[in-house]
């Protein structure tokens, strides 16, 4: 039989959103924030030469700037304020989260709850601020080696080291407001929109190459038609899961007995979401990041990066899909689905798995079955990600028509649906406590006259 909250879930339609108050004024408090960020895109950093940057960023778009763009929303393309993106954020958390598993002060400090939780997220924008710093100060060395600089000197390596810094942090505060007060994952949804921002001109430019003749419209249809499969692919598997059997035993109340009930502990195949795939492109991009505007004054080391890791290199490959699959354990064990704590809670509230006993067979035992279904995730996250990469490298299509552009794109999209279904849910059922906490006060006892005698 459907559940009730089943059924009130089918019953929620867009309509009801013009009732939820609270969830309209999250989704206008969400975009005016994507604005903004949109809108400092276009904020140039002081002191470079636009048409130098211009002519550069065209020989480069189909190399690793290309890729740099795409994750900054064009801001790198632009040199605007945001150009260092949020990738410098993502990459702090990724050393943070690696060294909470392996450091034993900062594992004892993620279980010490929510003022763990804050400590470790100052350490991250700590991180942050580091790895910024870095990466703008080897960026601004670069455009002046570039010949990209109306005014080369350490005025201008400052000012761009401040500027940079500053929007990388502007933009992390942006994603964190956003996912505190706004609707779905911050960080994701700026990353989103910096893909999608992008999207038309990427097409009108692709579509303009089989006008000219540079590519065949037997190649244009199927790159649409390989677009559309993959989102058909993605959206399919982010929905699949294995359920779980789980059993609650007879409970005596009183003098009353109730029957044990069932239910199911949903585990998805892709626990991890778009964040490997996420953590893997900014792993590979932040060497490059560096050398991409030097041109030909790179060195021996990073003239070998640029040529064995470049997009479709054999090495690349090797590498994105063992970050990949790397990423997609190690999330998934360490923040999205803990075993060892999904065990407690069934223990706490009395459930059990047929079969197994509660406590830390439980964990083994789901421990286990993630594992497996991790070896299926994993793959397809490689496989999403690798495979149009791989013709797109051969074809000359745009990234934003990639495997991991994709990705992002219909996986935020997805999760923001779906907390937004859930802000409307938990209106509707707003709605009818208020309705039956009316209802009782109309309800008024008649008072008993006297009684006679």
């Amino acid at each position: 039989m459907v559940s009730a909250v089943e059924q009130m879930a089918a019953n929620t339609s867009w309509a009801a959103l013009g009732k939820a108050t609270e969830l309209r004024s999250r989704i206008l408090f969400t975009l005016g924030l994507l604005i903004v960020y949109r809108l400092g895109t276009f904020i140039p950093v002081p002191g470079i030469d636009g048409a130098a940057l211009r002519d550069f960023m065209e020989g480069a778009a189909a190399g690793l700037g290309g890729i740099l763009s795409m994750f900054t929303g064009g801001a790198l393309g632009r040199m605007g304020i945001f150009a260092l993106g949020i990738m410098p954020y993502i990459s702090a958390s990724i050393i943070v989260q690696l060294l909470t598993s392996m450091v034993p002060s900062l594992e004892q400090l993620k279980k010490e709850g929510e003022q763990g939780r804050k400590k470790i997220n100052q350490y991250t924008r700590y991180g942050t601020v580091a790895l910024a710093t870095l990466q703008a100060y080897g960026l601004a060395a670069s455009l002046e080696a570039g010949d990209l600089v109306t005014d080369p000197g350490l005025f201008f390596r400052a000012s761009c080291v401040i500027t940079l810094v500053g929007g990388t942090m502007f933009l992390m505060w942006l994603g964190e407001q956003i996912t505190n007060r706004g609707i779905g994952n911050g960080i994701s949804l700026i990353i989103f929109v910096g893909i999608i921002a992008e999207v038309p001109a990427a097409l009108a430019q692709f579509l303009s190459q089989g006008r000219s003749g540079a590519i065949s419209p037997a190649v244009i249809v199927g790159v649409l038609l390989m677009v559309i499969a993959t989102i058909a692919f993605v959206v399919f598997m982010e929905r699949a899961l294995r359920k779980i059997h789980i059993q609650y035993p007879r409970r005596q109340v009183g003098m009353k007995v109730y029957d044990g009930g069932s239910s199911h502990l949903p585990i998805k195949v892709n626990p991890a979401g778009v964040i490997p795939a996420i953590f893997a492109s900014s792993l590979l991009l932040l060497p490059t990041t560096i050398s991409t505007f030097s041109g030909q004054q790179t060195g021996p080391i990073m003239s070998t990066l640029l040529a064995y890791f470049g997009p479709g290199q054999p090495l690349y490959l090797a590498f994105f899909t063992g970050m990949i699959v790397f990423f997609a354990y190690f999330y998934t064990f360490n923040v999205s689905f803990k075993p060892d704590d999904v065990a407690d809670n069934l223990k706490n509230q009395n459930g059990f798995v047929p079969g197994i006993r509660p406590g830390k067979k439980t964990a083994e035992y789901l421990e286990y079955v993630t594992n497996r279904i991790l070896v299926l995730g994993s793959l397809y996250l490689a496989a999403v990600c690798l495979l149009p990469e791989i013709l797109r490298s051969q074809l000359a299509i745009p990234f934003y028509f990639g495997g991991t552009s994709v990705l992002i794109v219909v996986s935020v999209t997805m999760d923001t649906i779906q907390q937004v279904q859930s802000h409307l849910l938990a209106h509707q059922y707003e709605g009818l406590i208020e309705k039956s906490q009316l209802r009782g006060k109309g309800k008024k006892r008649a008072r008993k006259g006297p009684a006679r005698r």
